[in-house]
């Protein structure tokens, strides 16, 4: 007897099996000189009568809504049979395939990758840097979906990504898309290195030529990475890859599920402080791997590539990071305690002449990170996540560290976040305070309201002495005038006017085109120098251009002092003192008996 089945249940049946089937990415590299390639996606079997087919608008890591999908060209879908399906815009990035009948669909399309310094992609004759949120589109029908990425490229690439290789050395896969855009792929020519640090593989790849030492960043990467457990029990990889772009000029940098890319220009490794910053911000990118990638606040849990996702509690997932990075090198004997105490000094100084401080708390500034513009309004009416968070994190610390006996500090709080509020679950204002009163026994409300939800403001004399430091500027310092505007270094163009300083209630604005003080043509170049010419309290006349328009104003200078602003030992720092600096930052007090750091 011959068993006859329905049509609907053979396709019941057959996308039952498909519904685990993969998505394939194929991406085509290999005429690359005009930053071009043409990308082919492969969605499984559906029975949606509209497949939305998505880019993001905003890419993890950069809390800003950027223009992503203006890189794409050529746009197409086709079925199973090869035939075209009609499709309509429906947002900036998204689009809506029109099905007719259950298919699988095959969507294609040209990418131009030349936003290097965005770190979305980038793609040239060297070399491509690929993530996903700019490259490769998604649809949230598949988004959790297994998925492999397949390169063509040319002879001689090499490629790396933090997600497993598929079937050769130019193929990936991961178990979702939430994987693939949290895990650029690097191919090209590059340098690669492996090495181990406390149980885990680690590699690093450099793309571009600069004069850097492979060796040392081997050497330091490997001390570093050998530092988590200062703050968390275990971690959330297996394997890790720094990715290095020596470029022409781009920089910043970006963390990812179990990577980062490093960007500086070619020639800024080999002098000292140029390689702290390199160091410093692979330190910040690789705590972003528990911070952030392994436990984040929940206004971003989970994303939700296609808007924004607003939350008060940025500058702990940023600021934090920041305020932890050089410690964790500091415990590794990669940087000395006089080069920490600078860093610390400078982050305090710069916050010092940033009037927004005083305007904007870091809740709110974490709520306004995606609009945030940046620039001379920024810098007189906004606080920075990271900077401000910064210190935020270190008068929590201190706080902690005191209401606790030196038991407990910031770093249990991280601990303890990475303990309970692992993704997908995300944490809240309320979690944190929880966390806080359990650690020390205390209500942390009213220091929330004091240093959170209102502008931040420290004693950091009282706040430093705890730790038996105090701030000077050096025996050699001097009041000198001060005239609250800065020029651009090549430029005379005015790029800061200080709110309330001597410019800004001279009317003197930003943008504004410097010609001459007191008749005498002054320069970029010269302009600090002829403003040490005067005294405080001197009454100049400034010539300028303000919206091509001659215009001429009095401007009484202020004071401020000369040097930099340093941080010492106080005069024989006592007992307690050296143990609360010494739980601080773990290691021993630095100082000899005469203020000097010890050799």
């Amino acid at each position: 007897m011959k068993l006859v089945v329905p049509l609907i249940l053979i396709f019941n049946l057959f996308f039952i099996t498909s519904t685990h089937a993969n998505v394939n990415y194929h991406i085509d590299l290999t005429t690359p000189e005009h930053h071009l390639a043409q990308v082919e996606v492969q969605f499984p079997p559906t029975q949606l009568s509209e497949l939305a087919v998505d880019l993001p608008v905003w890419r993890t890591g950069k809390y800003q809504v950027l223009p992503l999908a203006d890189s794409l060209r050529y746009f197409s879908a086709k079925d199973e049979q090869g035939n075209s399906l009609e499709w309509r815009r429906s947002a900036s990035g998204e689009w809506l395939v029109q099905l007719t009948e259950p298919t699988s669909v095959t969507i294609s399309y040209q990418l131009y990758a030349n936003t290097l310094g965005q770190r979305v992609s980038h793609i040239d004759g060297s070399h491509a840097y690929l993530d996903a949120s700019g490259v490769f589109v998604y649809s949230p029908s598949f988004r959790q979906h297994k998925l492999e990425v397949s390169l063509k490229v040319p002879q001689q690439w090499r490629s790396y990504s933090g997600m497993n290789r598929g079937e050769n050395e130019h193929s990936f896969i991961a178990d979702n898309y939430d994987i693939l855009i949290d895990s650029p792929i690097e191919t090209g020519i590059n340098t690669h290195k492996q090495f181990n640090a406390d149980g885990r593989d680690y590699e690093l790849v450099i793309w571009g030529e600069g004069n850097y030492d492979v060796d040392k960043m081997v050497d330091d990467l490997t001390l570093l990475s050998g530092q988590a457990s200062v703050i968390w029990d275990d971690y959330p990889f297996k394997r890790y890859v720094y990715m290095v772009h020596a470029t022409s000029g781009a920089s910043g940098a970006t963390e990812h599920l179990n990577s980062t890319v490093i960007q500086r220009p070619r020639f800024s490794y080999r002098e000292r402080k140029d390689y702290l910053g390199f160091i410093k911000t692979a330190s910040h990118e690789f705590i972003h791997t528990w911070n952030v990638k392994a436990y984040r606040p929940q206004g971003l849990v989970p994303y939700n590539y296609q808007q924004e996702g607003i939350s008060e509690l940025l500058w702990m997932a940023e600021g934090s990071t920041s305020y932890f990075q050089s410690q964790l090198l500091l415990r590794a004997g990669v940087i000395t305690p006089k080069e920490f105490l600078e860093d610390l000094a400078k982050r305090v100084a710069s916050s010092q002449m940033t009037p927004g401080r005083e305007v904007q708390s870091i809740a709110q500034a974490s709520a306004g990170q995606w609009v945030s513009t940046g620039g001379d309004y920024a810098k007189n009416h906004s606080a920075n996540i990271y900077s401000e968070g910064y210190l935020a994190s270190l008068s929590l610390d201190f706080s902690l560290l005191s209401d606790t006996d030196l038991k407990r500090s910031y770093r249990d709080v991280h601990r303890q976040l990475y303990r309970d509020h692992r993704i997908p679950t995300g944490y809240t204002v309320k979690d944190v305070q929880h966390i806080l009163n359990t650690l020390s026994g205390k209500d942390y409300g009213d220091w929330w309201q004091s240093h959170i939800n209102q502008p931040l403001v420290i004693d950091f004399e009282t706040l430093l002495k705890q730790a038996g430091l105090k701030m000077g500027y050096g025996s050699d310092s001097k009041a000198i005038a001060f005239s609250g505007m800065t020029l651009a270094d090549d430029k005379s163009r005015l790029n800061h006017v200080l709110r309330g300083g001597p410019a800004w209630r001279a009317g003197i604005v930003a943008g504004d085109e410097l010609v001459a003080i007191n008749d005498l043509k002054v320069t970029a170049k010269g302009f600090k120098q002829r403003i040490r010419d005067f005294a405080a309290g001197d009454t100049i006349k400034v010539t300028l251009f303000s919206d091509q328009r001659l215009k001429e104003v009095e401007l009484t200078l202020a004071q401020e002092q000369s040097g930099k602003l340093v941080l010492e030992s106080v005069v024989k720092p006592s007992r307690a003192q050296k143990a609360f600096f010494k739980a601080w930052l773990g290691i021993e007090w630095p100082f000899d008996s005469k203020g000097k750091f010890k050799s």
